[in-house]
């Protein structure tokens, strides 16, 4: 009877024994992930697991398990998150930043600060005032400008990166990187600022149009200069030449001297072989040089009476 009655609940028995695994398993035991790191205190007393993986511990009161991520986190701050700011030189910007950091020692880390949400909350603290000091020691112009020489931002993350560093080297903290999220100015202070930089902008323009000019007259200058050397050298070389032919035509005259007939009929000749190069009819009048050489009975000077001018002007 007795046996009959345990074959006929054994799985009943089998699924309590199961449970009962799991919540022993649950209760004296935890698991870490890759990117976990844990802190197992014993009556108070911390000790670091950074294997991942299944471990066993005591039940409250006797262990605690507290669990802390490894990666880096993203933190914008909260009070300080958006707020106005002074530069050193007296103008008001509204700016908001923003910190990445991991945890590198989460004994000190532990121990100092207890969990993530105390540790931010330090943090903000922190940001808060690291960002007022190096927005504090930078003029207006470094920070919003539109020549990228000027600017010093990279500057002032570094300076605030090196705060935050320099404040949470007991708190097992790493401070990966420091960027600005937002940044703006007043409406107040942004009309003046968009008229300073148009007065910038204006002036720019005055003195590269100022440049442009003096150079524009320079190029002006120098064309002309060229222009009148170019000119002076072609009417000294005009001259020359003018002065060579002068030369060989004085030759040619003292020919033409010996016998002035013969010189105006041989430019007669050559003055219709330029007007008649091809067949051409003309009705003019022979008593008008050179035609008269076409007159009947035209004499050539220096060979007799008899020889017709106009055979020989063929």
């Amino acid at each position: 009877m007795a046996s009959g009655n345990f074959f006929k609940h054994w799985p009943t028995m089998l699924l309590g024994l199961i449970v009962a695994v799991i919540l022993l398993t649950a209760v004296f035991s935890f698991q870490l992930n890759q990117t976990e790191v844990a802190v197992v205190t014993t009556f108070g007393r911390p000790a670091v697991v950074d294997a991942p993986g299944l471990h066993f511990r005591w039940p409250f009161p006797f262990q605690e398990v507290y669990r802390f991520d490894k990666r880096i986190r993203c933190y914008e701050g909260s009070s300080g998150k958006l707020e106005e700011t002074v530069t050193k030189d007296g103008h008001n910007i509204i700016v908001g930043i923003y910190v990445n950091y991991r945890i590198s020692d989460v004994n000190a880390f532990f121990s100092k600060l207890k969990d993530v949400a105390n540790a931010e909350d330090v943090l903000n603290t922190l940001m808060r005032s690291a960002k007022n000091s190096a927005f504090g020691q930078r003029n207006f112009d470094q920070i919003v400008n539109d020549n990228g020489k000027m600017l010093k931002l990279d500057e002032l993350m570094a300076a605030i990166k090196g705060s935050l560093e320099k404040d949470t080297s007991d708190f097992g903290i790493d401070i990966v990187g420091v960027g600005i999220n937002n940044l703006g100015v007043p409406k107040t202070v942004s009309e003046k600022v968009f008229e300073r930089m148009i007065a910038e902008r204006k002036q720019f323009a005055d003195k590269n149009l100022a440049e442009g000019k003096r150079e524009a007259k320079e190029i002006r200058v120098r064309a002309d200069l060229e222009r009148d050397n170019v000119i002076a050298n072609a009417e000294a070389k005009a001259q020359k030449l003018r002065a060579e032919g002068d030369a060989e035509a004085a030759k040619f005259y003292k020919e033409f001297a010996k016998d002035p007939e013969l010189a105006e009929f041989l430019r007669k000749t050559d003055a219709l072989r330029s007007i008649m190069k091809n067949r051409t009819t003309l009705i003019l009048d022979t008593n008008v040089p050179p035609f008269d050489l076409l007159k009947p009975g035209a004499v050539v000077p220096g060979a007799g009476s008899a020889a017709p001018a106009a055979k020989n002007a063929k």
